[in-house]
């Protein structure tokens, strides 16, 4: 796994070094709910490199802060990581997008003594992306969680069901980017 990150990132280096001028964004993407019983509040960050218009990938990080109150009894836990992403816009108003992310997290609903342990996702989708004023991009889009891990950190989060009840690995995401070195 080691040496496919490094092989990425050693592709999008030569990848950048080879265009005219910083063709580079920096996106933000964010999640926030909260209950009486406690609630999540999330971050993600991107740096892409860009290919062209159309097309931009690159690595991201993720930091999640979830807290709970059940009946008196507080507690609290980060779940962090970091992955790669691409996505592919076109006709001016669309995306599709894949995002891979590495999570150390200590939920675990199969095993009650596990500890904390990497749960990889793999989000599939796509949605709205347009550029305001040539300086920010709005994304806003659906994603399918491929690999949909029991102990996903994003399964709170899940907003679609069979009609038996269980969870399909949906959720929506939206983000923000913004150009460097203009």
């Amino acid at each position: 796994m080691k040496k496919l990150f490094f092989l990425f990132f050693l592709l999008s280096a030569s990848t950048v070094s080879s265009q005219e001028g910083p063709r580079s964004e920096i996106g933000f993407d964010g999640y926030f709910g909260a209950s009486t019983f406690g609630g999540t509040f999330g971050i993600g960050a991107k740096y892409g490199y860009k290919i062209n218009d159309a097309f931009i990938f690159g690595p991201s990080v993720r930091v999640q802060r979830s807290w709970q109150n059940f009946y008196g009894q507080r507690n609290g836990f980060t779940i962090y990581g970091g992955g790669a992403w691409m996505h592919a816009r076109f006709a001016k108003y669309l995306f599709a997008g894949a995002e891979f992310e590495l999570l150390s997290s200590p939920l675990n609903y199969t095993d009650i003594t596990a500890t904390r342990r990497l749960i990889p996702t793999f989000f599939l989708g796509g949605g709205f992306s347009h550029k305001f004023d040539n300086d920010i991009r709005l994304n806003g889009g659906i994603f399918y969680d491929v690999l949909d891990n029991v102990n996903s950190p994003f399964r709170t989060s899940y907003f679609m069901r069979k009609s038996n009840g269980v969870l399909i690995p949906v959720i929506y995401r939206i983000g923000f980017f913004f150009p460097i070195g203009k």
